[in-house]
């Protein structure tokens, strides 16, 4: 699984943050999303989806497999 986020479309939100709290944070400075790891345990999946679905923006992307070129 591959977690990535794109702070342009970031509107902060703070979903992630409330629901993946082990994943995700929000930037100090602009309160924008920034992932708190880069690798991502399978036992974490459903809080990453919901994370991502619950994202007012979409500024979460989740893909399946670990290559990201393979997406």
């Amino acid at each position: 699984m591959q977690v990535s986020v794109d702070r342009d479309r970031c509107c902060s939100s703070g979903m992630c943050v409330l629901n993946a709290p082990d994943d995700f944070e929000q930037d100090d400075q602009d309160g924008l999303v920034r992932l708190r790891q880069t690798a991502f345990r399978n036992e974490r999946s459903a809080d990453l989806r919901l994370a991502a679905e619950l994202c007012p923006s979409g500024a979460i992307l989740i893909t399946e497999g670990d290559d990201p070129a393979a997406a």
